[in-house]
């Protein structure tokens, strides 16, 4: 009797055991595998097993906050566009920021879910708002990260939940996260905050502690699942150096932070001090994505056009510009509207100069957009008479070539020629950077959004060209010609100002 009750309780014993590692076994059994890199260069400081397929559960969420950053930047939507909550998305396991079906929420406050919380809720939010289904977006990741070169990486969903499939490798993931913080270093700071506001709750960053106790850390993401263990890129930067890590397969939260501080602990042994940045470019999509990456360059009846080399402007002291008043604004609009209009073809052809007419290089000027506003203003008071100025000549001719566009206004007297020439889409030396206001649907509601906005912020774009980029869907809006700290600024600026806008480089 006693025995046979010893082993009722021993048999007990081993099925409780059993379920237990039956629960625990998942995420110590997940294959380990990890990556560092110099994020400079993007120079492979150490690695194992990197190209080795794996479930990267929520670290998914770095490519769709890549999609969504990039999305804003093509004007496709906004961080203040009120998205729809559907059935799919507020049926999403945990981790959940909460949403409701049928509610609606502001675009930033999922993008802030997803990147603090890691909430599976907001990413399948984001990714149904931007594509439309979460199989949609799931096809427009996998064309991200083929242009990103993640060779490896094919994904099914928007939060990284298991699914068959769904997998990646630590290259790939490391790829992800250099890439989040050079693309769109404007959003990097999201993935360093310890708590936000995320409209209806304030959510707490999943990576806090690795934050809190490794010097330098400011990002990235963790992940878990029970299939994928307990993963976390992360990158920290000390003096010059910055190092990006990567970790699959966990054991647990503390055993995988540990891993991931000795990985960067080597990478800011084995990195130098001091080396050249190797920026990445922006991503380049086939043909037929349509959604970023083409330049879609305008036809003329000119396929070329001579340039002479510019003069450099003498210096001159800034023009206090009065306050426009709602007449001369109008009169702006009817002034850009009529610079804008096609001139007829007969016009166009008998106003390009033959190649031995033209001017010598020493009497041709580069405008600016401060001078180009200052011209269109003076014709805008001669029209609403708040001063009598003489008019400026308008331009007579809009010739393209297949890089640029350029208008140039031929000074009537005929001793001797002079010609002036805007241009709008160049920049040079190191003045490679630019400042995006988002998409539009004609070429002049793109051009009068810059012209107002220079008569609004001359002392922030006064050296800065316009530039008007056609895409699928509408016309870009861009500052282009300026340095990166001056996009930066002339971008916070505008955001200050409740104005979206994105910043954009080689």
């Amino acid at each position: 009797m006693i025995r046979r009750t010893l082993l009722s309780t021993l048999t007990g014993l081993l099925v409780l055991l059993g379920t237990i590692l039956a629960v625990v076994s998942p995420a110590q059994a997940a294959p380990y595998a990890a990556m560092v890199i110099d994020a400079r260069t993007g120079e492979v400081l150490h690695s194992r097993n990197a190209d080795t397929r794996l479930h990267p559960a929520s670290l998914t969420k770095m490519m769709t906050l890549y999609i969504a950053f990039e999305a804003i930047r093509l004007g496709e939507i906004t961080l203040d566009t009120q998205v729809r909550i559907s059935r799919n998305a507020a049926a999403e396991p945990p981790s959940r920021l909460g949403l409701q079906a049928g509610s609606t929420i502001r675009l930033r406050y999922l993008i802030r879910a997803a990147a603090i919380r890691s909430a599976n809720d907001a990413a399948t939010a984001i990714g149904e708002a931007i594509s439309g289904s979460e199989a949609a977006f799931a096809r427009r990741m996998n064309r991200t990260a083929e242009a990103l070169g993640m060779t490896r990486t094919t994904f099914r969903n928007a939060n990284g939940l298991t699914e068959e499939g769904h997998l990646s490798t630590a290259r790939d993931m490391t790829t992800m996260g250099r890439r989040l913080f050079y693309d769109y270093p404007q959003y990097y700071n999201l993935f360093s905050r310890r708590t936000a506001d995320a409209g209806i709750a304030t959510v707490r960053n999943t990576n806090r502690r690795f934050l809190d106790a490794y010097r330098g850390a400011d990002g990235i993401k963790t992940g878990y699942t029970r299939a994928a263990g307990y993963n976390l890129v992360a990158s920290a930067e000390r003096g010059n150096v910055r190092i990006i890590a990567t970790v699959f397969g966990g054991r647990s939260s503390a055993s995988r932070n540990e891993r991931i501080m000795e990985l960067l602990d080597m990478g800011f042994a084995r990195a130098p001090a001091n080396a050249t940045v190797r920026r990445p470019d922006l991503p380049v999509y086939g043909q037929d994505d349509g959604r970023a990456g083409r330049t879609i360059r305008p036809n003329g009846l000119v396929t070329s056009s001579l340039r002479p080399l510019p003069r450099p402007l003498p210096a001159r002291e800034p023009e206090e510009i009065p306050e426009a008043s709602p007449d001369l604004i109008a009169a702006v609009e009817d002034a850009v509207e009529d610079a804008l209009a096609d001139p007829p073809e007969q016009e166009l052809s008998e106003a390009i100069p033959e190649p031995e007419a033209r001017p010598d290089e020493s009497e041709t000027e580069v405008l600016t957009i401060a001078e180009v506003v200052e011209t269109v203003l003076e014709e805008a008071e001669d029209e609403v008479e708040l001063a009598s100025i003489a008019p400026v000549q308008r331009p007579e001719i809009v010739a393209y070539d297949s890089t640029e566009i350029e208008l140039a206004v031929i000074d009537p007297d005929p001793e001797p020629p002079v010609q002036e020439i805007v241009t709008r889409a160049s920049s040079t030396g190191s003045r490679l950077y630019g400042v995006s206001l988002g998409r539009y649907p004609s070429r002049f509601a793109a051009e009068q959004l810059l012209l107002r906005t220079a008569l609004a912020e001359l002392g922030t774009f006064d050296e800065a060209l316009r530039n008007v980029v056609q895409r699928t869907g509408g016309f870009e809006a861009q500052f282009a010609g300026m340095g990166q700290e001056q996009a930066e600024r002339a971008c916070a600026r505008l955001m200050s100002r409740n104005i979206t806008c994105t910043t954009y480089g080689p």
